[in-house]
Protein backbone atom coordinates (compact mmCIF):
# COMPACT_ATOMS: atom_id res chain seq x y z
CA UNK A 1 0.00 0.00 0.00
CA UNK A 2 1.22 3.42 -1.22
CA UNK A 3 2.12 6.02 1.44
CA UNK A 4 0.61 9.50 0.29
CA UNK A 5 2.43 12.59 1.64
CA UNK A 6 1.55 16.27 1.77
CA UNK A 7 4.08 19.09 0.70
CA UNK A 8 7.28 18.46 3.14
CA UNK A 9 6.52 15.17 4.57
CA UNK A 10 9.53 12.76 4.22
CA UNK A 11 9.71 9.09 4.35
CA UNK A 12 11.82 6.24 4.70
CA UNK A 13 12.26 4.28 1.27
CA UNK A 14 14.64 1.62 1.61
CA UNK A 15 14.61 1.35 5.13
CA UNK A 16 10.93 0.08 4.83
CA UNK A 17 11.16 -1.59 2.13
CA UNK A 18 14.17 -4.04 2.77
CA UNK A 19 15.87 -5.67 -0.46
CA UNK A 20 14.55 -2.41 -2.66
CA UNK A 21 17.02 -2.04 -5.29
CA UNK A 22 15.19 -0.26 -8.49
CA UNK A 23 12.84 1.94 -8.66
CA UNK A 24 11.24 3.99 -11.09
CA UNK A 25 9.91 7.63 -10.27
CA UNK A 26 6.46 8.01 -12.46
CA UNK A 27 5.44 11.97 -12.90
CA UNK A 28 2.20 12.50 -14.60
CA UNK A 29 0.02 15.78 -15.11
CA UNK A 30 -3.35 16.60 -17.31
CA UNK A 31 -4.18 20.06 -18.88
CA UNK A 32 -6.74 22.35 -17.31
CA UNK A 33 -9.08 24.18 -19.99
CA UNK A 34 -6.42 25.57 -21.98
CA UNK A 35 -6.96 26.88 -25.70
CA UNK A 36 -3.67 29.42 -26.12
CA UNK A 37 -3.23 28.25 -29.29
CA UNK A 38 0.50 26.32 -28.69
CA UNK A 39 0.83 23.19 -27.72
CA UNK A 40 1.82 22.91 -24.20
CA UNK A 41 4.97 20.72 -23.27
CA UNK A 42 5.77 19.79 -19.87
CA UNK A 43 9.12 18.12 -19.34
CA UNK A 44 10.43 15.75 -16.26
CA UNK A 45 14.13 16.19 -15.67
CA UNK A 46 16.53 15.38 -12.44
CA UNK A 47 19.42 17.03 -10.74
CA UNK A 48 21.71 14.87 -9.58
CA UNK A 49 23.25 17.05 -5.74
CA UNK A 50 26.24 16.70 -4.49
CA UNK A 51 26.53 17.28 -0.14
CA UNK A 52 26.29 21.10 -0.96
CA UNK A 53 23.44 20.75 -2.85
CA UNK A 54 25.12 21.46 -6.45
CA UNK A 55 25.83 19.01 -9.60
CA UNK A 56 29.08 18.12 -10.11
CA UNK A 57 29.15 18.70 -13.52
CA UNK A 58 26.38 19.44 -16.11
CA UNK A 59 26.11 16.05 -17.12
CA UNK A 60 24.71 15.48 -13.35
CA UNK A 61 21.51 17.29 -15.25
CA UNK A 62 19.41 14.25 -16.54
CA UNK A 63 16.35 15.50 -19.29
CA UNK A 64 15.42 14.41 -22.80
CA UNK A 65 18.62 15.24 -24.70
CA UNK A 66 20.84 13.60 -22.05
CA UNK A 67 18.96 11.45 -20.97
CA UNK A 68 20.85 8.97 -18.65
CA UNK A 69 23.66 9.76 -16.23
CA UNK A 70 27.66 8.09 -17.03
CA UNK A 71 26.96 4.92 -15.53
CA UNK A 72 23.57 4.40 -16.61
CA UNK A 73 22.40 4.17 -13.03
CA UNK A 74 19.81 7.04 -13.25
CA UNK A 75 17.92 7.25 -16.30
CA UNK A 76 14.88 9.38 -18.27
CA UNK A 77 11.75 7.49 -20.19
CA UNK A 78 11.96 9.50 -22.43
CA UNK A 79 9.95 12.77 -23.71
CA UNK A 80 6.33 12.57 -23.59
CA UNK A 81 4.98 15.75 -25.23
CA UNK A 82 1.11 16.04 -24.82
CA UNK A 83 0.85 14.26 -21.26
CA UNK A 84 -2.55 12.87 -22.51
CA UNK A 85 -3.93 9.71 -21.60
CA UNK A 86 -3.70 8.05 -17.55
CA UNK A 87 -1.12 6.81 -16.01
CA UNK A 88 2.28 8.31 -15.64
CA UNK A 89 3.85 10.88 -18.39
CA UNK A 90 7.10 10.69 -17.86
CA UNK A 91 9.25 8.61 -15.76
CA UNK A 92 12.90 8.06 -14.24
CA UNK A 93 14.33 4.89 -13.62
CA UNK A 94 17.25 4.59 -10.55
CA UNK A 95 19.06 1.39 -10.07
CA UNK A 96 19.55 2.58 -5.81
CA UNK A 97 22.86 0.41 -5.47
CA UNK A 98 24.64 1.90 -8.54
CA UNK A 99 23.77 5.16 -7.82
CA UNK A 100 27.70 7.11 -7.69
CA UNK A 101 28.63 8.32 -3.74
CA UNK A 102 28.99 11.64 -4.83
CA UNK A 103 25.93 12.09 -5.10
CA UNK A 104 23.83 12.86 -2.22
CA UNK A 105 20.11 13.60 -3.41
CA UNK A 106 18.17 13.78 -6.49
CA UNK A 107 15.93 16.30 -7.17
CA UNK A 108 12.95 15.30 -9.80
CA UNK A 109 11.43 18.92 -11.41
CA UNK A 110 8.57 19.20 -14.77
CA UNK A 111 9.25 22.49 -16.32
CA UNK A 112 6.93 23.55 -18.85
CA UNK A 113 8.81 23.98 -22.37
CA UNK A 114 8.70 27.79 -23.74
CA UNK A 115 6.82 28.98 -20.86
CA UNK A 116 7.48 32.50 -21.72
CA UNK A 117 6.78 32.32 -25.61
CA UNK A 118 3.66 30.59 -24.87
CA UNK A 119 2.35 32.34 -22.05
CA UNK A 120 1.95 29.30 -20.19
CA UNK A 121 1.89 28.15 -16.56
CA UNK A 122 1.39 25.27 -13.83
CA UNK A 123 -1.69 27.19 -13.28
CA UNK A 124 -3.50 26.08 -16.21
CA UNK A 125 -2.13 21.99 -15.37
CA UNK A 126 -3.69 19.88 -12.71
CA UNK A 127 -3.76 16.28 -11.39
CA UNK A 128 0.37 16.82 -10.75
CA UNK A 129 1.92 14.31 -9.13
CA UNK A 130 5.31 11.93 -8.10
CA UNK A 131 5.33 8.74 -7.48
CA UNK A 132 7.97 5.74 -6.48
CA UNK A 133 7.49 2.39 -8.17
CA UNK A 134 9.59 -0.88 -6.88
CA UNK A 135 10.31 -1.41 -10.64
CA UNK A 136 10.55 -5.79 -9.49
CA UNK A 137 6.63 -5.77 -8.57
CA UNK A 138 5.36 -2.56 -10.04
CA UNK A 139 3.80 -1.70 -6.16
CA UNK A 140 3.50 1.67 -5.58
CA UNK A 141 5.32 2.81 -2.52
CA UNK A 142 5.09 6.70 -2.57
CA UNK A 143 3.15 9.04 -3.92
CA UNK A 144 2.45 12.80 -3.57
CA UNK A 145 -0.25 14.42 -5.58
CA UNK A 146 1.07 18.62 -5.88
CA UNK A 147 -2.57 19.66 -5.88
CA UNK A 148 -3.30 23.24 -7.33
CA UNK A 149 -1.36 25.57 -5.01
CA UNK A 150 0.39 27.07 -8.35
CA UNK A 151 -0.64 29.74 -10.49
CA UNK A 152 2.49 31.81 -12.56
CA UNK A 153 4.95 29.58 -12.01
CA UNK A 154 6.84 27.65 -15.21
CA UNK A 155 8.81 25.37 -13.13
CA UNK A 156 8.53 22.95 -9.83
CA UNK A 157 10.59 20.62 -7.96
CA UNK A 158 8.48 17.75 -6.59
CA UNK A 159 10.56 15.57 -4.81
CA UNK A 160 13.47 14.29 -3.67
CA UNK A 161 15.37 11.31 -2.94
CA UNK A 162 18.60 11.93 -0.66
CA UNK A 163 20.53 9.25 1.25
CA UNK A 164 20.66 9.45 5.00
CA UNK A 165 22.55 7.00 7.32
CA UNK A 166 22.82 4.43 4.79
CA UNK A 167 19.05 4.57 3.86
CA UNK A 168 17.43 6.37 1.12
CA UNK A 169 14.45 8.56 1.97
CA UNK A 170 11.64 10.55 -0.22
CA UNK A 171 10.93 14.51 0.31
CA UNK A 172 7.49 15.83 -1.14
CA UNK A 173 9.12 19.12 -2.19
CA UNK A 174 6.73 21.03 -4.45
CA UNK A 175 8.24 24.14 -4.87
CA UNK A 176 7.51 26.16 -7.73
CA UNK A 177 9.85 29.07 -10.08
CA UNK A 178 8.93 31.41 -12.08
CA UNK A 179 12.58 31.27 -13.91
CA UNK A 180 11.89 27.82 -15.78
CA UNK A 181 14.09 25.22 -16.25
CA UNK A 182 16.90 28.01 -16.58
CA UNK A 183 16.19 29.15 -13.67
CA UNK A 184 16.18 25.78 -12.03
CA UNK A 185 19.52 25.17 -13.88
CA UNK A 186 21.07 27.67 -12.05
CA UNK A 187 19.92 27.08 -8.56
CA UNK A 188 21.09 23.94 -8.95
CA UNK A 189 24.92 24.61 -10.85
CA UNK A 190 24.44 23.86 -13.93
CA UNK A 191 25.80 26.10 -16.83
CA UNK A 192 23.76 27.71 -18.55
Amino acid sequence: MAVNLSKGQKVDLTKTNPGLTKIKVGLGWDLNKYDGGSDFDLDASTFLLNAVGKVNSDLDFIFYNNPSNSNNSIAISGDNRTGEGTGDDESVMIDLGNVPADVHKIAFCITIHEAKERNQNFGQVVNSYVRVVNEATNEELIRYDLGEDFSIETAITVGELYRHSGEWKFSAVGSGFQDGLAGLCRDYGVTV
